[in-house]
Formats: structure tokens, C-alpha cells, sequence
């Protein structure tokens, strides 16, 4: 058996929806951007899979092919000592001028694969069509995809066609090249299912194979689905398939976690959007590890059940997780780990692809409504040029053999622990024979992330995401460690083994600091730059934050990372010249410019006054000339704490985009909660009597590339949490001030 390799592959999808192409290759800007391929070669990738797709060569006619950008690519894909796998349609209907249910597909689409293989005969690994069964679904069952059909002939129809598409590509391919493989990818999953709904299941389970059934010529009237295929008139087809079977050279296994199904009939379970059902019954239809027990099989199972039933070549052919960043690397390096551990049980797993290299765009709408929403991957394309991420360093990790994990990835991913239950667990039964689960959980907690500042708003929201996202943290407050002992500093980083420190301490009294500068200056200047000057001196990571207050206001734009500073007040040049300072100490820090927190567990701040208030029906006074990008601090958290595992330094603005008076900041929040918006009073800033002058204008842009959610979504969530905290019994004393918002259960993690 060979060494077993890293794969890859950017999210390549070209989808049809009505008369519109989606080409994820143009969105994440691959499109032009050749050099991203030597950034993947030096994550030590052996084989790519990459486009030449139908829709993007030939999308006019069958005779017109535009060669021009696939040639420059595959050319220097070749030269980096990368194998092309070539994907010639991937969740596509092909071009204008056919269609997945057209009689004429296999036909057209094995003429453009021999055209294929005579401009590129070099090319031995090739993925005629990706996810078959799956394409055929969205397309002619569920209606989401070009033809959007909802019609279960014609989703066989779809299947069917695209099948003898892949085997008369093959052949067209296999006679300029009789190298050539067959890589046969498809999603793959087990469904798992209440006594009630095991019928749905039983066929589920039975269809999750029909692409490489179909291939490999298994689909004979001893099959389970032949005569119901044959009722639709599809069994001529059957027939010649069985008598002339192109089997994969290696199985495809595409799983995710979303990949393991659960169908319930207990529907009150379940919110409306996870209902649906069959022309029997209802039932509710949930990813599995959000609410089995035990948890379902995962890829493990799905490899295991693939190779006992083909007995051939495997490869995990697309592996992403879009979520967090440590869980993103706990993710690749299980199905990593899995596949070497499966190995060595005599099962043949050739490769683990890291799939969506520049992440993908509007999966959470498969791919229906271009909306913008981002998931990234191993490279984040929303900045000037692709930043690597922390998924980046683990795959070069895997991909050379050199190096370490980075501390903050070493736990449990959530689907290992607790916080996967979603809904209320059902207990399933565990069939015989059950795949094998070896997985083991890293003995003990990790390095931890040291984080200073125990009582505010920010340090308690650290420590609260490193809990969720199960990262090892050190929470300090002055007691622990003393910001103005140098020594102190150096002492508990040492003991602790930290792998990194964020200070979210120092002095946030913006009007005080007018009468007292030099404590302000202390704590924002000299206890910051002590502790970066302590981590530069161990080599070890430091984040720390600033603020809006930095600026002047007088531009009367957003103001971005490269302008300069012009302070009004002593604590916006106390920040100032803490990132000045912390900046030009070198090392490692990443300073974050950040304004205007908003957050559910923070009783004190702005929005938390606001909502007592109207709760009361009070009028609630706010500034409608002072403009800033409020922050909702759970955001705030995480993207700090992504960045810090990506290995970001220097200077990053980090507020949800947006620009807002302060008195619209509370229309909004009062509109997101269903209060009295008009119980908000515009009012002048210099009627509050501040002691320390504000900039008129000062919201925050980056030109490093937008990473914080849209700030509509932001105060959705806010709203979310708080409504269930401030409308519930103790309503009444929390408007009263008599005790903080709630807390409440924070978002599920992002699953792909």
C-alpha cells in the first residue's frame, strides 16, 4: 500500500439556478489568481482536484472551447509536482444548450470529455462528474438546482444519465490515455431513524450507494432498487450499465458533519424549518451528531461500510469543516488520523483532500441565493491577497511531516463533546456488525491561552469563547498578576506554559481619565507594553486592543488601519501610544482597534442601559451627532481569537461594519426587540457635559479584509439572547437594575 497523501482542492462548484450560473472558482477570485496554486503546492499537496468544467470551457456550443485558462493552469499545477485530478462537471447541468434530464446528455458530455483528453493526455486522474446522486437531488428532486425539477423519475432520470455520462467519459478518456482513473466522488452518510420512520431510513441507506452501485454494475434485478427504477422505465438503461460497468479505481468518499441524518417522527421536537416527510408521514430531518447516542458512525463508518462493500481503493476526497478555527484543524486532522488508523487495519485509504482551500460562499443556502456568506478555508480570500490561516499551518503540517499542532487545536472537536446535542438526544440502536470507533481524546488540557482582564466585559468574553470552542485559558485578574511588575509577568507566563496572551485589562473610564492621566497612561501604556515585551522575549504571540478614540473624526469617512492617529482625549492617546509602543517592540503582537461594545452578559453597557430603560417605559437619551461602528463583543471574541491561532500581526480594525449615530445604534436595538423605538431622545453630544471630548465621526473600516459578521445579524443575535433573558420572570427586577442580563446559551458552532 502506498503512503497515504494530502490532497486538495478549492470549492469549484459552477450551479445553475434558473437562467444564472454560480462559479464559486469567480467568487473566491481564483478566477485570476494563478499563483494561489503555488500556494498550495507548499502545503505539500500531491494531487489537486481542479476544474476543467463544461460549463466554463464550452458554455456556447459543443464545438466552440475557450482552452486558454485551463491550459495555463494545469501547465503550472504539473510544474509545481502537483497530479491534477480533473472534475469536467461538479453540481452542474452542463452548459445552456443541455440539461442533467436531456436524452442527449451522456452522449454530449462523453464528446467534451474526449476533447478533454486529447488537449491534456497527460492527465491521469479524472472526476467526470462530483456527487452524482447528490447533483441529481438537488436538481430533480428538490427542485434547488437548473432544471428544478420535483419529480422522482426524473431525479432517477438525472442519476441515470450523469452515470452513463461518467462511464462513456471514461471510455472517450481511457482511449487516448488507458491510464486513466476513475476517481468517483459522492457524498456519503448513514441514516439513522426512529422505529417509526425505519422505512425512510432502510431506503436511504439503500440509495446512498446507487452512484457506485450504478458503476461498478451492481444495479441487476437482484438489486433492492431495480425494479423500482425499472417502473420508471429505466430499466433498458439498467441493463446496459450491468453489462458494461466501469468501476471507480478509487472510492470517493465525501463526508461531512452533516453527512450522518436522523429522521424522527416526533416532529414537536424540532423547529418547523426540520420538518418534512415522505407521502406517508412527517418526520423531522436533523444531522445526527447534533442529537444521537450514541453518536453516529462519522467518517470512520462511512470509510469502513464503503470498503466492506467494494473491496477497493479509497480516498477521502473532500474534507471541510466551516467553523471555528481550531475546530476547522481538529476537523482535517480526525479524518487524517482516521484514515491512517484504517490503514493499518488492511483497509486501502490512498489520500485525505483538504476540500475548499479558499473556503466557500453561500453553502448555507446551497448555493440558491448569492448572499455573500463566507466560510473560510485554509487560505481567507477576503483579504488583498489570500491570508493563510491556522487550517493553513496544520495541513503543511500533515502535508510535510514537520512541526507541531498549534496548542489551541489540540481538544476535542465539538463533535466529540457535550455541546453537540443540539436537540433532545434520541437513543438508537446499535446494529451488528457496528463500525469500529477508535477515536481517542487528547490526554488532559492543553497549553492555555493566557487572558488578562477577569472582571470586564472582554477578558469574561474570552474566557467564555476559549470554554465553548474548548481551547485551555488562563483567566487572570490584579490579584494574580500585577501588570506593573515586570517580573511577576514573566514568572506566570513561564509557569503556565501559555502559548499566547491577550490583554483584555487596562483603563475603559474614557471620562475619568481626563483628571487622572498618569494612572490611565500606566495602565493602558506601560502595563500592555510589559506584557508584549514578555511575550516578545519568549517568543510567544500577544493581542491586545485599542480603540475608535485614537481618531479625530474629521475625515468623514471610515477610518481604515493605515491612517494616522489625531486623539482628542487622554485616553484615546493612551491607546494611541500603546499600539505605537507594543507595535515597534517587534515579536509577535496583533493589536486590534476596536469601538462601541454591545454584548447580552454585560448589565453595564450602552445597549444593556437602553433596554432596562424601555422595558420601563422610560425615555432613553442618546447622542444622534457622534457616529461609530458599534462592536457585538461575542464577534469580537472569536475573530480574535481566530486570528491569534492564524498567526495575524500588527494592526486590525475589528467592529461589526456598519456606521451608526448613537441615538440609531438604540432605534435598532429597540426595533430587533419589538420596543418603543420612539421612547429613544436625539440629543446633542455637548448636552451630556463628557469631560473628554469624542470624534463627530469615527467608524471603523479594515483594508486587511472584512472578517466580522454584518452588524444587522449582530444585533439579531443580541436581540435573540436577550429577549429570552429580560422577558422571563425576573423581567421585572432586571428592569428595576436590580441584577445583569441573563446569560444565556451562546450560537451552536458553524457547521458546514
Amino acid at each position: 500500500m502506498r503512503a497515504l497523501e494530502l490532497w486538495g482542492g478549492h470549492e469549484q462548484t459552477v450551479n445553475r439556478v434558473g437562467g444564472t450560473f454560480h462559479d464559486q472558482t469567480v467568487r473566491s477570485g481564483h478566477e485570476h489568481r494563478i499563483e494561489d496554486l503555488e500556494r498550495f503546492a507548499a502545503l505539500g499537496i500531491k494531487a489537486l482536484r481542479y476544474p476543467v468544467l463544461w460549463e466554463r470551457v464550452a458554455p456556447e456550443a459543443p464545438d466552440r472551447l475557450a482552452w486558454q485558462w485551463t491550459d495555463l493552469r494545469l501547465a503550472r499545477i504539473r510544474t509545481l509536482g502537483m497530479r491534477p485530478i480533473a472534475g469536467l462537471l461538479h453540481h452542474g447541468s452542463g452548459p445552456r444548450y443541455v440539461s442533467l434530464i436531456d436524452p442527449d446528455f451522456p452522449e454530449l458530455f462523453a464528446g467534451y470529455a474526449r476533447a478533454v483528453a486529447e488537449r491534456y493526455p497527460w492527465v491521469d486522474d479524472w472526476t467526470p462528474v462530483n456527487e452524482p446522486l447528490t447533483t441529481a437531488r438537488f436538481s430533480a428532486l428538490y427542485g434547488h438546482w437548473y432544471p428544478h425539477a420535483a419529480d422522482e423519475r426524473l431525479f432517477w432520470t438525472a442519476l441515470v444519465n450523469q452515470i452513463d455520462g461518467v462511464s462513456r467519459a471514461m471510455a472517450e478518456i481511457r482511449a487516448v490515455n488507458s491510464q486513466a482513473r476513475l476517481v468517483q466522488t459522492e457524498d456519503l452518510g448513514r441514516c439513522y431513524a426512529t422505529r417509526a420512520v425505519a422505512h425512510q431510513a432502510e431506503f436511504d441507506n439503500t440509495r446512498r450507494w446507487m452512484t457506485w452501485d450504478l458503476l461498478a454494475g451492481r444495479v441487476t434485478p437482484e438489486h433492492p432498487l431495480w425494479r423500482r427504477l425499472s417502473d420508471f422505465g429505466l430499466g433498458d438503461r439498467l441493463r446496459a450499465l450491468a453489462d458494461a460497468p466501469c468501476p471507480p479505481d478509487v472510492v470517493g468518499v465525501n463526508h461531512y458533519l452533516t453527512s450522518d441524518r436522523l429522521l424522527d417522527h416526533r416532529i414537536h421536537r424540532y423547529p418547523p424549518h426540520r420538518v418534512g416527510g415522505n407521502a406517508f408521514m412527517a418526520y423531522a430531518d436533523v444531522e445526527a451528531v447534533r442529537c444521537a447516542l450514541p453518536a453516529p458512525g462519522g467518517l470512520e463508518g462511512a470509510l469502513e461500510a464503503a470498503w466492506a462493500r467494494y473491496r477497493l481503493p479509497l480516498a477521502v476526497t473532500e474534507s471541510h469543516n466551516g467553523c471555528t478555527r481550531e475546530e476547522q484543524a481538529r476537523w482535517v486532522r480526525e479524518a487524517w488520523e482516521t484514515a491512517a488508523r484504517l490503514r493499518v487495519r488492511g483497509v486501502e485509504v490512498q489520500a485525505v483532500t483538504a476540500w475548499a482551500l479558499l473556503g466557500t460562499f453561500d453553502w448555507n443556502s446551497l448555493l440558491t441565493r448569492p448572499l455573500g456568506h463566507y466560510e473560510v478555508g485554509a487560505f481567507d480570500v477576503r483579504a488583498p491577497e489570500p491570508r493563510p490561516t491556522g487550517l493553513a499551518a496544520e495541513l503543511a503540517r500533515i502535508g510535510t511531516g514537520r512541526g507541531e499542532p498549534h496548542p489551541a487545536t489540540e481538544g476535542p472537536g465539538w463533535w466529540r463533546r457535550d455541546i453537540r446535542l443540539e436537540f433532545q438526544p434520541v437513543f438508537r440502536t446499535v446494529e451488528t456488525p457496528e463500525p469500529r470507533a477508535e477515536w481517542r481524546a487528547p490526554a488532559g488540557p492543553g497549553r492555555p491561552l493566557l487572558i488578562t482582564g477577569a472582571t470586564g466585559t472582554l477578558g469574561k468574553a474570552l474566557a467564555r469563547a476559549c470554554e465553548w470552542r474548548g481551547i485551555a485559558y488562563r483567566l487572570t485578574g490584579r490579584q494574580e498578576l500585577d501588570l506593573a511588575d515586570e517580573g511577576a509577568i514573566g514568572r506566570v507566563l513561564d509557569e503556565s506554559g501559555a502559548w499566547g496572551l491577550v490583554n483584555a485589562a487596562g483603563w475603559v473610564r474614557v471620562d475619568e481619565a481626563e483628571r487622572e492621566a498618569k494612572a490611565c497612561m500606566a495602565a493602558n501604556v506601560g502595563g500592555a507594553a510589559r506584557l508584549a515585551r514578555a511575550c516578545r522575549d519568549r517568543g510567544l504571540p500577544f493581542a491586545g486592543f485599542s480603540s475608535d478614540l485614537v481618531f479625530d473624526g474629521r475625515l468623514r469617512r471610515p477610518y481604515v488601519e493605515s491612517d494616522p492617529p489625531a486623539p482628542l482625549s487622554v485616553y484615546g492617546a493612551s491607546k494611541a501610544r500603546a499600539e505605537r509602543e507594543i507595535l515597534e517592540l517587534g515579536g509577535r503582537p496583533l493589536m486590534i482597534r476596536t469601538a462601541a461594545f454591545f454584548s447580552p452578559y454585560d448589565p453595564y453597557n450602552f445597549a444593556a442601559h437602553l433596554v432596562r430603560a424601555l422595558i420601563a417605559g422610560e425615555p432613553f437619551e442618546a447622542a444622534a451627532d457622534l457616529v461609530v461602528s458599534p462592536t457585538y463583543v461575542p464577534d469580537l471574541a472569536d475573530m480574535t481569537l481566530d486570528l491569534l491561532i492564524d498567526g495575524e500581526t500588527g494592526l486590525r480594525h475589528l467592529t461589526n461594519p456598519g456606521a451608526l449615530s448613537w441615538a440609531e445604534f438604540a432605534r435598532h436595538i429597540a426595533t430587533a426587540l419589538n420596543l418603543d423605538a420612539d421612547l429613544v431622545r436625539n440629543r446633542h453630544s455637548g448636552e451630556f457635559d463628557w469631560p473628554a471630548r469624542r470624534p463627530k465621526h469615527a467608524p471603523l473600516a479594515t483594508e486587511r479584509g472584512e472578517i466580522m459578521p454584518a452588524l444587522d445579524g449582530a444585533v439579531a443575535r443580541y436581540a435573540a439572547i436577550v429577549a429570552e433573558a429580560e422577558f422571563a420572570p425576573e423581567a421585572e427586577a432586571l428592569a428595576e437594575g436590580g441584577g445583569p442580563l441573563k446569560p444565556a446559551r451562546r450560537q451552536r458552532p458553524r457547521v458546514s
